[in-house]
């Protein structure tokens, strides 16, 4: 069996909370030894649990993110997914979901690693394993976790229900804008729409000297003021 090595203890099942540093853990994986998040660098990285190997809803969630890779890629996006089946079945199902043709899109590369958790250490340091429904398979969790480490979103999905690759998407878009411009995103904001700025940064005085300062912005009331950002 592969070796899995906590870099901190692991007391119980403790979900890492947002603005929190990911937990660091070091696992065999399809693509060899890994030690997340740290092995993916500066990237932004993704974690996926998933429930069992082999599995329907498991299996057609891999193959949403193997056909979506190169765009989670084009936002410098790290995959990584995990259950508590081991490195051997991993291998197999990897070998298993590269033969499938899903949704006549051809067959797809797993190029992402799949962790080995088959001791469930580092299950109960990000909190994968909820015990009303299961003490040993990982729910569908997802931790998008920045440049630095630190875990930006967290989202939670029973067994039966297959996660929204484009939702996760989206997400990261939205995490991405935020930083970079320092505005805020609205309800059911996606990547090129307009954005939430906290006040007008503008006074009354500076555009009556340069009406032009306007451009880019416009209200709804007088609370709720958008921004276009540059395409």
């Amino acid at each position: 069996m592969a070796a899995l090595i906590i870099s901190a203890a692991a007391e119980g099942n403790k979900i890492p909370l947002i603005g929190s540093k990911a937990p660091s853990f070091t696992a065999e994986s399809t693509n060899g030894k890994i030690t997340f998040p740290e092995s993916f660098g500066k990237s932004w990285k993704i974690l996926f649990s998933h429930p069992q190997d082999f599995t329907p809803v498991c299996t057609s969630e891999l193959l949403e993110l193997a056909y979506l890779n190169d765009e989670f890629d084009a936002m410098d996006v790290k995959l990584a997914v995990i259950s508590t089946d081991d490195l051997k079945m991993h291998k197999m199902w990897k070998a298993h979901l590269e033969d499938l043709d899903y949704k006549d899109r051809g067959k797809q590369k797993v190029n992402f690693p799949i962790l080995d958790d088959h001791k469930a250490e580092a299950s109960k340091i990000y909190g994968m394993l909820h015990e009303p429904v299961s003490t040993n398979k990982d729910i569908r969790g997802v931790f998008i976790i920045d440049a630095n480490n630190i875990v930006r979103s967290v989202n939670f999905y029973p067994m039966e229900i297959g996660r929204n690759i484009d939702e996760i998407l989206r997400i990261v878009a939205a995490l991405k804008t935020t930083d970079e411009s320092q505005v805020f995103t609205p309800a059911n904001w996606n990547n090129g729409d307009d954005v939430l700025i906290p006040h007008f940064p503008y006074t009354a005085e500076q555009i009556a000297n340069d009406p032009s300062v306007r451009d880019g912005y416009y209200s709804v009331g007088d609370r709720l003021w958008f921004k276009k950002l540059k395409k």
